[in-house]
């Protein structure tokens, strides 16, 4: 039986539609397998007291991935937290960022998976209102006046206050004046050679006792010579 060109061309229609449908189950299944960044996923979480960020990677694939976490500041990038590579699973593995996070804060995670990804895990990642550890009320502060106890108050006299201090210029002011007489020349000689200041009464008394004397032998004198005369 000879093939006749209807029956050719029929056959080589199906031939092109089954190749056809063979390349588009191949790229959907290659597609399937390929890693994405949906695969991807991030939490804010507390470890005890302290903060942790994981992201987690359920690429069945397991292409290796580089992730990069960034603290954020109204849309700019603050500080670098980390980095870390991760192979992910069909069960997921989760790798860990030790970050002591704020309340409410904003962090950027960004993959980088080969040829196949290279973009943020969206939406950027949000903190909980919530800090992992409370902070603890502060004493209130100690006064800075201490509290005498009866010990101190009993052996230490309160000190008077009403009692005005002199100054130099009151002091000087209410000193008494030196009364005394301040002694003549002669007599502070004298009494720097250590005679009283009778002794010059007693000198003339002195005097006058000799003169007298003398003028006592010179008038026996004379009547001694008169009677010799007669």
């Amino acid at each position: 039986m000879s093939i006749t060109r209807r029956t050719a061309a029929r056959s080589v229609r199906i031939l092109g539609v089954a190749t056809a449908s063979a390349a588009l189950s191949i790229a959907l299944a290659g597609n399937a397998l390929a890693c994405n960044i949906n695969e991807f996923s991030a939490e804010a979480k507390c470890d005890g007291d302290k903060g942790v960020i994981t992201v987690t990677d359920v690429d069945p694939t397991g292409v290796p991935a580089t992730v990069t976490v960034y603290l954020e500041n109204n849309g700019a990038d603050v500080k670098k937290i980390g980095e870390q590579e991760v192979k992910g699973s069909r069960e997921g593995v989760t790798i860990t960022f030790e970050e002591n996070w704020k309340p409410d804060a904003e962090y950027r995670v960004h993959v980088k998976a080969g040829n196949q990804v290279d973009e943020d895990i969206k939406p950027n990642l949000t903190t909980p209102s919530t800090a992992c550890k409370k902070e603890e009320e502060k004493p209130p502060a100690p006064s800075d006046t201490p509290t005498p106890t009866p010990s101190d108050s009993a052996s230490t006299p309160a000190e008077d206050t009403d009692t005005p201090t002199p100054t130099p210029s009151e002091t000087n002011a209410t000193a008494p004046a030196d009364s005394a007489p301040s002694p003549a020349a002669g007599e502070s000689n004298l009494a720097e050679t250590g005679a009283s200041s009778k002794t010059g009464v007693i000198a003339g008394i002195a005097v006058a006792l000799v003169a007298i004397g003398g003028g006592a032998v010179f008038y026996g004198m004379r009547r001694r010579g008169a009677s010799n005369d007669r």
